[in-house]
């Protein structure tokens, strides 16, 4: 059986997350028991919520034990099977984590998955056809509920979640506003994947100026909002959104590190008549067939072509992953394995 090299979280980050927080380790696969296939992973995804896993605090998952294999979705290829319907060559995701290979229970119902890569890459199964596309697929249709002619807008708007988003909501006629960080980032919101506008956050540090660019490039208001970062942005968003907005909060990376993101003016939800809605996709999953078969089509169609920025070997992962939590990468993180 091959040797199997894999990351460990090995301490808990004590306010900002450091290479010191992981350890690479080098283990033998065991031999495989019926029921089970052995998965060699091409790609790893890196995300902004596993920052919050490194943490012992109270959240909406058991957060990540010590010692073990981080964890993570991976995409890869069955090398050896003993299930019936796992043949060796099938392409498969799951969530094998920061190692090279996983042994899979595929009898258990949702470890793993095979997928078609005729029309779709397969390192898109990490994104925009994977958990992040159906991610900004849940908050826009079940949430946000966007009137053809309406005003969104969506922070982090050049990622992974982002791009779903955009190319998403335009389908439904709406008027999409992006925020990313530097110019290169916004061109390609706008002219890549079809933003009506992007705002630079690098250009208005603060809720005075964010609001005022807000309101430039939304000038019939906020309808709906994507929220993935927090902070003053939020803050900003508030006071540009019209009477019964809808929020659909799905991350708030700017408090990742442990400090309290206070909102300056909490009153603007019940002025206007917010609804305000946290969600984790995973506890969904009787969505994700109908938001994959239509992120699949935009995907193939050539309507949605979300970037990826690629480390190469899992012994990157841990860097890769610190330069994700401050906005390095350009659309989704990966680390290719092979």
């Amino acid at each position: 059986m091959p040797t199997n090299r894999q990351i460990l979280l090995d301490n808990r980050p004590q306010g900002e997350a450091t290479l010191a927080n992981f350890k690479l380790v080098s283990t033998e696969t065991p031999a495989l028991q019926d029921g089970q296939v052995l998965v060699r992973h091409h790609y790893l995804s890196l995300d902004p919520y596993m920052r919050g896993r490194m943490n012992d605090s109270k959240s909406y998952a058991a957060c990540q034990p010590l010692g073990e294999v981080f964890q993570g979705g991976t995409v890869g290829e069955v090398v050896e099977s003993r299930h019936p319907k796992f043949a060796v060559g099938d392409k498969v995701v799951g969530f094998g984590g920061w190692q090279e290979y996983s042994v899979v229970n595929a009898s258990q119902s949702g470890t793993l998955k095979k997928v078609d890569t005729t029309h779709v890459p397969l390192s898109h199964y990490l994104g925009a056809v994977g958990m992040p596309g159906v991610t900004a697929w849940y908050g826009l249709n079940k949430i946000i509920a966007p009137k053809a002619g309406e005003t969104l807008t969506i922070t982090a708007a050049s990622g992974a979640v982002g791009s779903a988003f955009g190319a998403l909501a335009k389908a439904r006629g709406c008027r999409v506003v992006g925020i990313a960080g530097g110019p290169d980032k916004c061109s390609y919101v706008t002219d890549e994947l079809g933003f009506d506008a992007c705002i630079d956050y690098r250009q208005h540090p603060d809720v005075k100026s964010m609001s005022a660019a807000l309101k430039a490039a939304c000038p019939k208001g906020i309808d709906g909002h994507f929220e993935n970062v927090g902070g003053y942005i939020l803050d900003a968003v508030l006071l540009r959104t019209n009477a019964f907005a809808r929020i659909a909060l799905c991350g708030m990376i700017a408090g990742y590190d442990g400090q309290p993101l206070p909102m300056q003016n909490p009153a603007l939800l019940l002025v206007n008549r917010i609804k305000l809605e946290g969600f984790i996709v995973s506890e969904h999953m009787e969505v994700w067939p109908e938001a994959l078969a239509e992120l699949g089509q935009l995907v193939g169609s050539g309507k949605l072509r979300p970037r990826e920025t690629i480390a190469q070997g899992i012994e990157s992962a841990p860097q890769a992953f610190l330069g994700l939590l401050k906005g390095k990468n350009f659309g989704k993180q990966l680390v290719k394995m092979i």
